[in-house]
């Protein structure tokens, strides 16, 4: 399966090179007998699905009949990686969205300069995100940047929107994200969310449509000024807002099932950076969600 988030598309997060082996599970040992696992969407003359990670000498470490030379999880990547490389990641953005708040005011003197200091972190750490979903290797020094210019693109606008829009949007923004964080996990883990192919072309074509429409409306808001076709802002801004975020949440549930499959296969330790990658770009786009819908709901009281 590819992932909705370009970081993992390009990884081999997955058990094969297409959609299949989504609910394949694992036998002992992690990446136990992943190459001989059964396809349960290949038809007659498919491949069955193969461990993208077999070149991993430490990969190989878990498979039946070999006795292991070091621990198994010697350089392969833990939840514990991940956690901790998501934390990192996390925190570097929480600091300069902070140091953000407080050095670029947003009073009527001094907002331009604000907001263009902004938006250029914000074209910047775009162009960081992309290199960085194309690179064959994860670059901390890189992902660490995206993450500190994405922290001063939302640290600007979440003053803007708590102080001139709707007071305490940001709190509420956070807490918002963090429920549907937990959320996702807890039904992901309880297994009510199955991720398999057709959740996938779900949720990618529905993502699809709604960045087009999106766009359009960016677009028609430039050139035509005002709101474009409307799309955030009113009734159908709640409605899109909240499409959005539930749009979030199915992102979450396949970076679950990616960072999932790259510890059961046995995934190399630096793998943890991307993994922390993807999760923070979709935690920031639950985020800027949840603070559009707060700010349409209260500028309408």
């Amino acid at each position: 399966m590819r992932s909705s988030n370009p970081v993992f598309s390009r990884r081999g997060f997955s058990r094969d090179n297409g959609y299949a082996g989504f609910n394949a599970q694992p036998g002992a040992g992690g990446a136990a007998a992943v190459g001989t696992q059964a396809n349960p969407y290949a038809g007659a003359g498919q491949q069955a699905p193969t461990n993208p990670y077999a070149n991993n000498p430490y990969a190989q470490q878990g498979l039946q009949g070999a006795p292991p030379q070091a621990p198994v999880t010697t350089g392969r990547m833990t939840m514990d990686d991940v956690v901790m490389r998501t934390a990192t990641t996390l925190g570097v953005l929480v600091v300069t969205a902070a140091l953000a708040w407080a050095l670029l005011p947003v009073d009527d003197a001094n907002i331009s300069k604000s907001y263009g200091i902004a938006i250029g972190a914000g074209l910047v750490a775009m162009v960081l995100g992309f290199v960085q979903a194309f690179k064959r290797k994860a670059s901390p020094p890189l992902i660490l940047t995206y993450a500190a210019l994405e922290g001063v693109f939302l640290g600007v606008v979440s003053s803007v929107v708590d102080n001139r829009i709707a007071s305490g949007a940001a709190m509420q923004a956070v807490l918002g994200t963090m429920a549907v964080f937990l959320g996702v996990l807890v039904a992901y883990k309880a297994g009510w969310i199955r991720v398999n192919r057709r959740f996938y072309g779900f949720v990618m074509a529905a993502a699809l449509g709604f960045i087009l429409l999106m766009a359009v409306n960016l677009l028609f808001a430039v050139f035509g000024g005002g709101d474009g076709l409307g799309f955030r802002s009113g009734g159908l801004g709640i409605m899109f807002g909240i499409i959005g975020i539930l749009l979030g949440a199915c992102f979450l549930a396949l970076d679950f099932k990616q960072v999932e499959d790259g510890i059961a296969y046995g995934a190399p330790r630096e793998e943890a950076w991307l993994a922390a990658f993807g999760l923070t770009m979709t935690l920031v786009w639950i985020y800027m969600e949840f603070l559009r819908l707060i700010a349409i709901l209260q500028g309408n009281d």
